[in-house]
C-alpha cells in the first residue's frame, strides 16, 4: 500500500471555491499525531494548515507533552536515544519540508456542523472564522493531571514523570515513589518494580481506590511501600529530584523523603473542551472515534492522545496521525 493517496491540485482547485482564508486541511495541534498528519498530507499535495497552539499555553503548547520530556529511547530510529523537543523540531521542519504551513496562534472556537469547517484563531468568536477547510483534524492531545506545587515545573523531566512506560528505564536500582492511589498509579507503581529498588506508593487517603485485583497486586508485592494519609507538598532538587516534602493529612506532621525520582500518577485530562456540544466524547471527555479516526462529524477525525486513554505513547500518536491523514485523502476522494 503506498503511504499517501496524491490528490490533483487541478481537481481540487475545480471543486473546491478556495480564497485565502480557505485550507483543504487544517490540523489542530502540534504534537506527535498533529505533525505526522501534517507530513502525510503535505506529502499528498494537500498544503495543510496545522495550528500548533502558543508556548504560553498549558493545554496546547506546540509539540505537546514530549516538550516536557528530555530523554526518548524508545520511539524507533533513534538508538541513542533523542530529546523530547528536539525530536518535535525534527517532525516540525519534516512537515514543513513538504509544504504545511504552521501557525503559532491558538484555536479558539470552532463550528464543525457544515459542510465548510470554521476556525476562529484571532477573530471575535461573534465575527467571521479566520479558516475555512473541507476537512478538520484533531490532534490536541491530553494533559497529565499535576500536584500544583512547588518543583513540579523545574523538574518534569529531571526525575519528574508522568509516564512509566515512558521513564521507568531511566530508573533502575533507584528508589522512587508514584503518587495516586487510583489504577493508573497502582498500575505505574508494579510496572516500575521492573526496574526499581523500591517504590514508595504514596496517598493522601487511608485506603487506594484502585479495583481489588489492582489492590490485591500492590500489597503482594514486596518491592511496593505503601505511605497512607500522605500529600507531596513539595518537589525538592535544583536540576534534578532529591527528596519529596510530605505532610501527614491526619496529624498534619511534615517530614522529608530523600528519593531519586517521582512519577505523578492521578489523571489525564483530554483537551476537549474546544469541541464540547459538537463532537461526541466519552465520559472521561476523550473524542470517539471509529472506524479508523473518524469522528461524528462528516469530515472531522482525530487521532493522538485526545481520542486515546489507554496506549498514550509518541509512536501511537504518530500512527494514529498516519491514519487521520489517510482518512482525510479517502474522504476528500469520495467527496470530489
Amino acid at each position: 500500500m503506498p503511504d499517501a493517496v496524491g490528490i490533483n491540485d487541478e481537481n481540487i482547485n475545480s471543486t473546491l471555491n478556495l480564497n485565502s482564508n480557505h485550507r483543504i486541511v487544517v490540523i489542530i495541534g502540534s504534537g506527535p499525531a498533529g505533525l505526522t498528519s501534517a507530513i502525510y498530507t503535505g506529502r499528498a499535495n494537500l498544503k495543510p494548515l496545522l495550528i500548533e497552539g502558543e508556548p504560553s499555553s498549558t493545554s496546547d503548547q506546540p509539540g505537546g507533552q514530549l516538550m516536557l520530556t528530555s530523554d526518548i529511547e524508545n520511539f524507533p530510529g533513534f538508538k541513542d536515544g533523542i530529546d523530547g523537543p528536539e525530536l518535535m523540531a525534527q517532525m516540525r521542519s519534516q512537515a514543513e519540508r513538504f509544504g504545511t504551513e504552521i501557525l503559532t496562534e491558538k484555536a479558539t472556537k470552532v463550528d464543525l456542523d457544515a459542510p465548510v469547517k470554521g476556525i476562529w484563531t484571532t477573530n471575535p468568536q461573534d465575527g467571521p472564522p479566520n479558516f475555512t477547510a473541507d476537512v478538520v483534524i484533531i490532534s490536541t492531545g491530553a494533559q497529565s493531571l499535576m500536584l500544583g506545587i512547588p518543583g513540579e515545573d523545574r523538574l518534569i523531566g529531571h526525575g519528574l514523570s508522568t509516564c512509566a512506560t515512558c521513564d521507568g528505564f531511566f530508573f533502575r536500582g533507584k528508589d522512587i515513589a508514584v503518587v495516586g492511589g487510583g489504577d493508573s498509579a497502582l498500575e505505574e507503581a508494579l510496572f516500575l518494580t521492573r526496574f526499581a529498588n523500591s517504590v514508595r506508593l504514596i496517598h493522601r487517603r487511608d485506603q487506594w481506590r484502585a479495583s481489588p485485583i489492582m489492590q490485591d497486586r500492590a500489597r503482594s508485592n514486596e518491592k511496593i511501600i505503601p505511605v497512607w494519609n500522605t500529600q507531596v507538598t513539595e518537589i525538592v532538587g535544583e536540576t534534578s529530584v532529591k527528596s519529596l516534602k510530605l505532610v501527614d493529612t491526619v496529624t498534619g506532621q511534615e517530614s522529608i523523603q530523600e528519593i531519586d525520582g517521582v512519577f505523578i500518577a492521578i489523571g489525564h485530562s483530554p483537551n476537549t473542551d474546544l469541541f464540547k456540544g459538537q463532537l461526541k466524547m466519552d465520559d472521561a471527555g476523550y473524542l470517539i472515534t471509529g472506524p479508523g479516526t473518524t469522528t461524528n462529524i462528516e469530515g472531522v477525525l482525530a487521532c493522538g492522545d485526545v481520542q486515546d486513554q489507554i496506549y498514550r505513547q509518541a509512536i501511537t500518536a504518530a500512527g494514529s496521525g498516519c491514519m487521520a491523514a489517510l482518512d482525510a485523502q479517502r474522504w476528500l476522494e469520495a467527496h470530489e
